[in-house]
């Protein structure tokens, strides 16, 4: 894959970029924010480690990193973090973020923030698994612990707590705007839409499970990344990681473990794989500054269409 998408490529000629951000997150702005808020953590070293559509990562010296919402619409996704996930990160199997402190709007900045731990390692879109059949296990089994009954007041997402059936018009929308030479795609489309909902109890679910949201150390995936998008629904979402990560063997690997033992059923399964259709047509056509995503979405939609 190149460093820049082309129609030679088979991407779509026109791609849009990462949201611009509504707030210039700068490491002069964080200084001060500690040191108004947590003075003994203003003396550290910060160097912005990442700039994503939602936040801003600033590393603090070797073990702590500041969490900074860049735009509005992910203001309140720092505050699901802070209020559930120190409980939820209790059951699972692979380390997660949990806030270890709190930030507030301060000093021109308007919104929550958080200081969370620093975990090393390399985005698992950047690099391939050593043993794929383990890591499904692994990965498995984190999201059947994670996949527990949400309680009613659990947070929505608009995004990612509809029925994925709900967003067909939008699915075949981005189908039309990848141009020609897509027809397996939309025959896949079509076999999956009339596929059940779910019908159990909303569970929670991470919301924005992909390959570069997992770190792997050690040749093992040793944390889950960015909680923001937590809400309660369909496990479905989760799932669509499997093509994201495994080829077919270590798929049904993975769909056993998430399913405690048992392989998740055909419907949920059927579910996860349109769920990866619409995320990797995302990633594609949201790729135009980042080659990360254009490989993430190449590779989601070459697998989901395979065996």
């Amino acid at each position: 894959m190149t460093s820049t998408p082309t129609a030679d490529d088979g991407l779509p000629p026109t791609l849009e970029s990462t949201p611009p951000a509504e707030v210039d997150i700068t490491v002069d702005l964080l200084r001060a924010l500690l040191s108004d808020q947590h003075p003994d953590l203003a003396d550290r070293e910060l160097t912005v480690a990442a700039n994503g559509w939602d936040n801003v990562i600033v590393r603090i010296g070797a073990d702590l990193l500041a969490r900074l919402p860049r735009r509005r619409l992910a203001a309140s996704l720092v505050l699901h973090e802070q209020r559930w996930l120190p409980g939820l990160a209790e059951g699972l199997p692979i380390s997660v973020p949990s806030p270890v402190r709190e930030g507030r709007p301060g000093l021109g900045y308007p919104w929550a923030w958080s200081i969370c731990p620093w975990f090393d390692g390399d985005m698992a879109a950047d690099v391939a698994l050593a043993d794929p059949s383990r890591e499904a296990d692994r990965l498995g089994s984190f999201l059947h612990a994670l996949h527990r009954p949400a309680p009613a007041d659990a947070p929505s997402n608009p995004y990612r707590d509809v029925p994925v059936t709900a967003l067909l018009p939008r699915i075949r929308d981005n189908l039309e705007r990848l141009g020609p030479g897509r027809d397996h795609l939309a025959e896949l489309v079509d076999e999956l839409a009339p596929t059940p909902a779910w019908h159990g109890p909303p569970v929670w679910v991470h919301g924005d499970l992909h390959a570069a949201n997992l770190l792997v150390t050690d040749d093992r995936i040793s944390t889950v990344l960015d909680f923001g998008d937590l809400t309660s629904g369909d496990p479905a979402v989760d799932l669509a990681v499997a093509w994201m990560l495994f080829d077919a063997d270590a798929r049904r690997r993975f769909r056993t473990a998430a399913g405690g033992g048992e392989p998740v059923d055909d419907a949920t399964w059927d579910r996860a794989r349109l769920w990866a259709v619409h995320l990797g047509l995302n990633f594609l056509l949201h790729s135009a500054d980042s080659e990360r995503f254009a490989r993430m979405g190449d590779r989601l939609l070459r697998a989901v269409t395979g065996p």
